[in-house]
């Protein structure tokens, strides 16, 4: 049985318009689900009826195998969730704030106190636990706020542009815990801006765009789909002109960018890598340039996102 299911999911909020428009989506035990559309596609709509704050106007929806119109004290005792909304006291220290909202979780003392501690550790609040919430910094709070949404074992966590005010570090720890989480069973709903995350972190994905689910699949599935054309990055000491020439005068397609300083690699877009590398080999075997740098980028998932919605994936 998959954790959500949606069959025809549609929602108006006027009676006139819809919101989403047939959503068809079905999420798995233990994987990260990467939720990604622009601003004012659907996504929070949805995550709107999954949560039960809402309910469909049209079609089925399961969370946990309970319905949402009929069952939604049920899923809200089951679910963790993780808004871009401030959810914290913040006349509280960050401690305290831990302490209250395992209480109203109703966790055992003895096990509330070892949580505490436990995320504090792994969200690295040590230094800023005796604090008020209100004296912290905005990536500190955001720390806070994950934990907060830890301290009880949901079976499905929910989380909106989780790492929004984090730096580098603290940003990949928290989306490797997330990692480490889906390893050990639970089940997330990730949606993001960052597709550089939802890239590294997300198992399947859904784009979304306009209230309609546009595709549904693996990152890697989706990557290898939608691989249209390749940048290469290439750099002899000297030379490189000719050879780009000889790309163009080969290859109608082929796209040449030049460095906009001394010494970047020149970049080549192509649909015929084949021949492409072809043509590379030749100028090497036959000149005696130095190959600097060579790289062949591989289709992110930026480019898969922008090329479903409509963007342009050439520089």
């Amino acid at each position: 049985m998959d954790v959500i299911e949606t069959k025809n999911l549609k929602v108006s909020y006027d009676k006139k318009n819809f919101a989403l428009k047939g959503i068809d989506i079905n999420v798995k035990k233990g994987e990260i689900f990467g939720f990604l559309g622009p601003n004012g596609a659907g996504k929070t709509t949805t995550i709107r009826v999954l949560t039960t704050l809402i309910k469909p106007t049209e079609g089925d929806v399961q969370v946990l195998g309970y319905d949402v119109k009929k069952d939604a004290l049920s899923i809200r005792q089951r679910i963790g969730v993780v808004l871009q909304q401030p959810s914290y006291e913040w006349s509280l220290s960050v401690e305290k704030n831990l302490y209250v909202y395992g209480v109203l979780w109703n966790i055992p003392k003895n096990d509330l106190n070892k949580r505490i501690e436990q995320l504090i550790k792994d969200f690295d609040l040590n230094d800023i636990r005796k604090q008020y919430a209100s004296d912290i910094s905005i990536g500190q709070r955001r720390r806070l706020q994950l934990a907060r949404e830890l301290i009880h074992d949901s079976e499905l966590l929910f989380v909106d542009e989780p790492t929004i005010g984090l730096d580098p570090i603290i940003k990949r720890k928290i989306l490797d815990y997330f990692k480490n989480l889906s390893k050990n069973g639970k089940t997330i709903f990730f949606t993001t801006h960052n597709l550089e995350e939802a890239d590294y972190i997300c198992d399947r994905v859904a784009i979304i765009n306009k209230g309609m689910i546009h595709v549904l699949d693996s990152v890697e599935n989706l990557k290898r789909k939608y691989e249209k054309e390749r940048t290469l990055e290439i750099l002899f000491n000297d030379g490189n002109d000719l050879l780009m020439k000889k790309l163009t005068d080969r290859i109608d397609s082929i796209k040449i960018i030049s460095p906009k300083e001394k010494g970047d690699p020149y970049k080549i877009v192509t649909d015929d890598l084949s021949t492409t590398i072809e043509i590379i080999n030749d100028f090497i075997k036959s000149n005696s340039f130095l190959l600097q740098w060579f790289n062949i980028k591989k289709t992110e998932l930026e480019e898969v996102f922008l090329d479903i919605i409509g963007g342009n994936k050439n520089e």
